[in-house]
């Protein structure tokens, strides 16, 4: 145990100062730390990577560290069930699946969270017909308010596994995720620059056509980057990024490159058309194959502060057309380019995909720049969309405007009520969006 520590979330815009910090090494002792803050009236709050740029994790009582609860327990290669503790990172998971001939359906573009705070945010991939990482949950196993630990699936404990698969960390804290992974496949990869005006023409083709299509709009240009990830035959010979292509696109220009470009930009701000304009300049075609968890994901080095709103897939042109309008009505320079994806419907109360198909607009600002105008701003597009906020990143909402926003909204609340009557894993951001606990 320690006290008086400071933690700080990645981008740095979170900072907590627990009262306590305590790292169990087992769910024996997680659940003994929760049954013992329960009798002393204490908060509780479990912490992941810290990926998350809301104060959802944030707490000035007992943090939670899950560091050591971070082992694959099962995977059986027949059913495709895969049983991790909830501490365990993506990018440690995706290497054990690869190991046993498994991997996941779809994957975000980051994997350094934990999956816990992965799932519980409604961390989510690409792909019109496939969900998010929480809709591959089959089973969970959760410690509640009263130290208690429950298992819960589709028909155990139905009500708490519905709500829990995006939970928030407002129902209790997850010690194992049970997962439907499915046999290891690869991806084909197919990068390419395409104006917007025809990314946005072409778009319903694009989006249909691929297994995984996402784009990349830089702002102050009329260019955009597109990624087709499509599925191939068991077998395909792979064809993967070499080494040094590698290093090259992906590190020095992606991350070194570009990192530098934001930091003139910070200093110069008038500079970034510009820069942006040399960037889109610069994008290149590249087509290769590798196994599927190496194409989903990239590696991000250059700190930032995202919001990220999902809106009914139908609307995205318009919502892309809402933030390139903010921007000039604004008059704000823009380093980091807009990411678009696409989502199938769902069926969890708080999924920013529960019954809908949806697209996903992110807008970012690098680290240190303003963002709350740009933010609140195209914040006020997506809600006349009928947008719903991404639970780990910015977002102004509250619990009033939230409700209207998630049909089961209400759902989530009473099974909140019931296993955790006092609040024990509330924090000031769950206060705000879903309402204190009474």
């Amino acid at each position: 145990m320690t006290t008086g520590s400071t933690w700080h979330n990645w981008a740095g815009n979170q900072v907590a100062r627990p009262d306590r910090v305590l790292a169990p090494r087992d769910i024996g002792e997680l659940a003994d730390l929760v049954r013992a803050a329960d009798g002393e009236g204490s908060r509780v709050k479990a912490i992941g990577s810290g990926h998350s740029f809301t104060a959802i994790g944030v707490t000035d009582g007992i943090q939670v560290r899950l560091g050591r609860l971070a082992d694959l327990l099962s995977a059986d290669r027949s059913t495709g069930l895969v049983t991790v503790e909830a501490g365990m990172p993506l990018h440690r998971l995706n290497g054990e699946l690869a190991e046993r001939g498994l991997a996941l359906r779809n994957l975000g573009d980051i994997d350094r969270q934990t999956v816990a705070g992965a799932i519980s945010t409604g961390t989510h991939g690409t792909g019109q017909r496939l969900g998010g990482l929480a809709a591959q949950v089959r089973a969970l196993q959760i410690v509640l308010a009263d130290g208690s630990v429950v298992t819960c699936s589709a028909t155990e404990h139905p009500e708490l596994f519905s709500a829990a698969r995006v939970g928030l960390g407002a129902l209790g804290i997850l010690a194992t995720v049970t997962l439907q992974a499915e046999p290891a496949f690869a991806l084909r990869a197919q990068e390419r620059p395409m104006s917007l005006p025809s990314v946005l023409g072409d778009l319903d083709a694009l989006v249909a056509d691929n297994d995984h299509f996402e784009f990349f709009w830089f702002p102050h240009t009329d260019t955009t980057l597109t990624k087709c990830n499509n599925r191939l035959p068991a077998r395909t010979p792979l064809q993967p990024l070499g080494r040094r292509q590698s290093f090259v696109q992906d590190e020095l220009f992606s991350n070194g490159v570009f990192g530098l470009a934001c930091g003139l930009g910070r200093l110069r701000p008038a500079l970034i058309p510009r820069i942006n304009a040399a960037t889109a300049g610069s994008l290149g075609r590249r087509t290769y194959a590798d196994a599927s968890y190496k194409v989903f994901v990239s590696t991000r080095r250059v700190r930032f502060v995202e919001m990220e709103y999902g809106v009914p897939a139908e609307a995205v042109r318009a919502a892309i057309e809402g933030i390139r309008r903010v921007i000039d009505m604004h008059d704000l320079r823009v380093s980091f380019p807009v990411e678009v994806r696409f989502t199938a419907a769902d069926d969890i109360p708080l999924s920013t995909a529960s019954g809908r198909a949806s697209a996903y607009l992110a807008v970012h600002m690098y680290k240190g720049q303003p963002y709350d105008t740009y933010f609140r701003a195209v914040e006020a597009v997506m809600r006349d969309l009928d947008g719903r906020p991404h639970w780990g990143k910015v977002h102004y909402q509250d619990a009033d405007s939230l409700a209207a926003r998630y049909p089961r909204f209400h759902e989530f609340l009473a099974v909140r009520d019931t296993v955790d009557p006092r609040g024990r894993f509330a924090n000031a951001y769950l206060d705000r969006v879903l309402g204190a606990v009474t």
